[in-house]
């Protein structure tokens, strides 16, 4: 390609259909569009998922049994048999060289084709899996390339071919064959991939070791015959090193960006007041940590700027992110404006009603709770009391977005649970006002560097201190024949005066899975295991007042044992609750995990986690459970 070509060329044919490379039909275009490969940029940018060292034709004695390997052999004989287990038909063939000998094998092949094929004699190039059986060598469905009689692997063309070089294994789709793929790649590869070029300054690229794009794209499609393997697999390679580097810089320029269209907006300076803040702090029970304090000054310094706030708070499980959030409503409220405060389940949005309203009716203020299991003339009041200015404070779930949601002024909005959240609804809620300030919290731990990632349009502020008289919380992985001893732990802590969470992956139990289900355990533990305990049940079919009531119960003490789904997974605050079995632990994701195990832990009392797991579990699912302990 010309180097003379103008940025807008270079776009404009990086975003030609495939149909320009040749054999790429409508039919193949219909199949690849399924994978989003529709232009040639799309294809330049389809990496391969693996690569095959294909680089050395070795010797059959030489061959490593679990690799993809490439011999030159000659058939021995061939011929059909069956399977000894289940007497399935098959084709087999005896190869051989100097050095060894092994099997061929076909368990789905087309009779007259494969006979005409493999006659006694032939050389070929035999490229597949090696598989060992005792003494016995066998590769099953290999890719076969005759030799002529007398050719040598030396003499053969080596452009595109399937061997000698380290080959590049594509995602696929229906209809779509891998030799089928490479042959598209290397076209597109080879005509367009000099069109590809950075804007990263070239002072960068030799600092960062980095490669020119195109050369690093090129080398990801077909890496040099000297590279190796082993790190391309570790992505650890200079061609890949570069592609990732060269993302991130866009991402991180294209938040930078947002970043700056928000301090070029117009946004509410608030004025630190203390009206409220200070009675509240006054009410309490307990003195804010220093952590709590650092965030809050974090917070305050943003709120008084000419520009909307936008904040992350990523705080542990009960390190008193509410706390913040509360203090920082009242900042806003302070200012004659209204808040709003999102949260992804129900449960969450009536504790923090339940919480905020406690607080706030005591000085005066207006806390109301909007939810979509709400009546018609229940919701018609409360929106009316939001639009009028009423109600200084809205909580509630998604129902929060919708329209015909509307605030009198809206100086705060409030996300709890950000990870549960997109982009979309922050920008959804800030529409709610003129540009508001925005706070979202999570207690999903996330490494400072992926969050700047992640929400890269966001200050980050970190709770890392928990409030005194917290204790931390004991994690035991169990297996199901120690279940007995999880049972003994609940009984215990029950035998105490104190309280347990048993969890479950399901509601019901369906035809589909042998897990336990929350309603069938309720009856199994009531009856049997804990026959003096009292036991209720929660889940997120039950009505909303339902839900409202078991809670209340267990809050009170007047349940000894919560049985749950996940609809506990946040928000549920009840210090009296000592321990937490989690049936089939490896069922959830780390993220949930830790959410579960946060429920507990929020009293002086010391707290146990017990992951029950199953007996059937792969390694990495096993290890996955360790890093939670």
């Amino acid at each position: 390609m010309s180097p003379a070509l103008t940025d807008s060329r270079r776009r404009q044919l990086l975003a030609t259909p495939l149909s320009i490379l040749k054999g790429v039909g409508p039919s193949l275009s219909d199949k690849l569009s399924r994978l989003g490969i529709r232009t040639i940029e799309d294809a330049l940018y389809t990496l391969p998922l693996r690569y095959e060292d294909r680089r050395e034709v070795r010797p059959i004695r030489l061959l490593r049994p679990g690799r993809i390997e490439v011999f030159c052999a000659r058939i021995v004989s061939a011929g059909e048999g069956t399977t000894s287990r289940s007497r399935r038909q098959l084709f087999e063939v005896l190869v051989a060289d100097e050095s060894g000998q092994l099997i061929l094998k076909w368990f789905n092949f087309r009779r007259d084709w494969i006979v005409r094929r493999f006659q006694a004699g032939r050389r070929a190039i035999i490229i597949g899996e090696v598989k060992r059986f005792g003494s016995v060598v066998e590769v099953h469905h290999p890719e076969v390339h005759f030799l002529a009689p007398g050719q040598s692997v030396e003499s053969l063309d080596s452009t595109n071919l399937p061997f000698g070089s380290i080959l590049p294994v594509y995602p696929l789709t229906e209809g779509v064959t891998q030799a089928a793929m490479r042959k598209l790649m290397r076209q597109a590869v080879s005509q367009y991939a000099s069109l590809l070029h950075s804007a990263i300054p070239e002072a960068v690229l030799q600092r960062q070791k980095l490669l020119p794009l195109a050369e690093a794209v090129l080398q990801a499609h077909h890496p040099p015959d000297e590279t190796n393997l082993e790190a391309i697999e570790k992505g650890n390679d200079p061609a890949r090193r570069t592609l990732v580097f060269d993302e991130f810089f866009y991402l991180q320029l294209g938040l930078a960006l947002r970043r700056q269209g928000v301090i070029l907006e117009e946004g509410i300076p608030f004025a630190v007041t203390h009206r409220y803040t200070k009675p509240l702090a006054a009410m309490l029970p307990y003195r804010l940590t220093n952590a709590q304090k650092r965030v809050l000054g974090e917070i305050k310094y943003d709120l008084m700027q000419p520009h909307p706030m936008h904040r992350l708070v990523q705080g542990d499980v009960g390190s008193g992110k509410t706390m913040v959030a509360m203090m920082s409503a009242l900042l806003a409220i302070e200012n004659e404006t209204q808040v709003a405060l999102v949260a992804p389940t129900e449960i969450l949005a009536e504790q923090h009603h339940s919480v905020f309203r406690q607080w706030f009716e005591a000085l005066g203020l207006k806390v109301l709770l909007l939810s979509g299991s709400m009546g018609v003339r229940e919701r018609r009041e409360v929106l009316a009391a939001v639009q009028s200015g009423e109600a200084q404070m809205l909580i509630g779930t998604h129902a929060v977005l919708q329209e015909g949601v509307e605030f009198k002024r809206l100086g705060l909005g409030i996300i709890d649970e950000q990870h549960r959240f997109g982009v979309r609804q922050r920008g959804v809620l800030r529409r709610k006002g003129e540009n508001p300030h925005m706070l979202v919290m999570t207690a999903t731990p996330i490494p400072r560097t992926l969050s700047l990632t992640l929400y890269g349009d966001l200050a980050l502020s970190v709770i890392d201190e928990l409030p005194p008289g917290r204790t931390p919380i004991q994690t035991r992985l169990c297996s199901e024949r120690q279940r007995r001893q999880a049972y003994d732990l609940i009984a215990r802590e029950v035998g105490e005066g104190r309280q347990a969470y048993i969890v479950y992956p399901l509601v019901e139990e369906t035809e589909k899975s042998d897990l336990k289900a929350a309603t069938e355990g309720v009856d199994e533990l009531g009856s049997t295991i804990f026959p003096q305990a009292r036991i209720g049940l929660l889940h997120g079919r039950m009505k909303s007042d339902e839900k409202e009531a078991v809670m209340e119960a267990f809050y009170r003490r007047e349940l000894d044992i919560l049985v749950a789904t996940t609809v506990i997974e946040v928000g549920i605050d009840v210090p009296n609750a000592s321990v937490m079995l989690i049936e089939h632990a490896e069922r959830f994701g780390l993220a949930q995990l830790h959410q579960l195990r946060g429920r507990v832990g929020r009293g002086s009392a010391h707290s146990y986690c017990v992951l029950l797991r199953s007996e059937k579990l792969s390694q990495d699912g096993l290890q996955r459970l360790r890093v939670m302990v």
